[in-house]
């Protein structure tokens, strides 16, 4: 019985891995679309319609707050899905994210105003804010592992950046979408009613996702560890399995806080450059809500295809080189990032975007591998996750909210630029400390975790 546990998964073809990206990267792109689409918005319209009685910035610091409650959900996302993801897979968890999701974007869509109802429309919001963080919180660990899973160490960097594409494809859709309405419809409309289609259409683009994902298979990775751990735990007799969250702490806790470490300046930046920039270069450089989007939607193409091509690079130099090039250049980026914006061309607006966006991939591209590779099976998704959503309550959410602070209280894009400088120090000091994981044996890091989880449980129950 042991031994057939022990059984190397079955390979997968690589037709069924093209299908296992589809699937991941289609349903990241889905709920990033969701969740990007909302701070969009919160730049835009929804102090307005949810917080009227406010100054504008005022407002828009309120809207941002709203904002950042989704991610004060995700660890509580990540902690849940990432439980459950280790204990019974990944793909139901997965799924269940893309509905959860999918119905809060839509509800979002359908909620009355301020006007309408008072107080209780941005409590509302807020409501379903929660939910959406919640969703987000354990889809990405699920959706980059089930690719990392399915992959080869050789290629692995590659295949799993895949899914990180979801956030550049979900931004470019939603600001696509949004790009679309404010130049079709005049500030009125937009303001009126224009604001909840692409939210109700989140509804359609969930059933599509839903459909390819019910498709794919499960990790064979992890579905050789499940046996393994049935196999042990039948001859050892050793008594329940301990949580995943107990194990990764155990075992793992340098990992968390070097993924939490590698974050800060990956999760800071991306939200300056894509949310908060809608506010900054509407406010302090005097360009219009449509050039902005523009200049977004463009550099948000770059950014999707490069992507891969920094995944690619991981594979042949290692996840660190490319992170910590990454890391060093979006802090050096900064102060010509802002000089470039506050010209308010618009070809400088688009070369200041991209480029921020091409260095932020860098660190964004690796990720997924590298995080994957940190932990063992059976509490990767909770350890991957935790990671990066306990990181992003101290980054990404507070992010446009601090930046939109400093820019109120400065005037001056200067206390921003440094602030994401620290962020990139904080990053580089994480990442640099850090082993390399490139072409680990995920089976070989199952293994190690394994036998030092064996000794503790044996240990354990012979104490008692």
């Amino acid at each position: 019985m042991a031994s057939a546990a022990s059984a190397p998964p079955t390979p997968t073809t690589p037709g069924n891995l093209k299908r296992i990206v589809a699937a991941s990267l289609i349903g990241t792109t889905i709920e990033w679309y969701d969740f990007f689409l909302y701070g969009s918005a919160a730049a835009l319209v929804f102090n307005k319609l949810f917080f009227p009685d406010s100054d504008p910035l005022v407002g828009t610091l309120l809207s941002f707050l709203t904002y950042a409650v989704g991610f004060a959900a995700r660890p509580l996302g990540a902690l849940v899905f990432g439980h459950y993801g280790d204990r019974v897979g990944r793909k139901k968890l997965l799924v269940l994210s893309l509905l959860l999701m999918g119905g809060a974007t839509f509800a979002i869509g359908l909620l009355p105003t301020h006007a309408t109802v008072g107080s209780a429309a941005p409590v509302l919001l807020t409501a379903l804010r929660l939910v959406q963080g919640f969703a987000l919180g354990g889809e990405w660990g699920g959706a980059v592992l089930l690719v990392s899973e399915h992959g080869d160490a050789r290629r692995r960097g590659f295949w799993a950046s895949w899914p990180q594409t979801g956030a550049p494809a979900g931004q470019l859709l939603a600001t696509g979408v949004l790009s679309l309405l404010t130049a079709v419809l005049s500030d009125s409309a937009f303001t009126s009613w224009g604001w909840r289609i692409p939210f109700l259409l989140s509804g359609v683009l969930v059933m599509v996702g839903l459909w390819i994902r019910l498709s794919v298979d499960e990790s064979p990775v992890f579905k050789q560890a499940l046996a393994q751990a049935e196999a042990r735990k039948a001859e050892q007799d050793t008594g329940a399995e301990k949580l995943p969250l107990v194990s990764v702490l155990r075992h793992h806790w340098r990992d968390v806080l070097v993924a939490m470490g590698a974050r800060m300046a990956e999760n800071i930046s991306y939200y300056v450059i894509t949310a908060f920039i809608l506010v900054y270069a509407t406010t302090a450089a005097d360009v219009s809500k449509q050039t902005a989007l523009n200049a977004v939607l463009i550099a948000s193409a770059v950014h999707f295809a490069v992507i891969p091509l920094w995944g690619a690079l991981s594979d042949r130099i290692g996840r660190r080189p490319v992170y910590l090039l990454g890391a060093a250049g979006i802090g050096l980026w900064m102060f010509p990032f802002f000089s470039l914006i506050d010209t308010g061309d618009f070809g400088n607006l688009i070369l200041a975007i991209t480029v921020g966006l091409v260095l932020h991939g860098a660190m964004y591209a690796p990720q997924a591998a590298f995080f994957a590779e940190m932990f063992a099976t059976r509490m990767r998704y909770s350890g991957a996750s935790i990671g990066a959503q306990f990181a992003s309550v101290a980054a990404g959410a507070p992010a446009p909210l601090i930046a939109t602070a400093l820019l109120d209280d400065f005037d001056s894009s200067t206390p921003i630029a440094l602030y994401v400088i620290a962020a990139a120090v904080l990053t580089l000091i994480a990442v640099g400390v850090a082993k390399e994981t490139r072409n680990r044996d995920l089976a070989d890091v199952e293994s190690a975790a394994d036998a030092a989880s064996v000794t503790t449980a044996t240990a354990d129950a012979r104490a008692v």
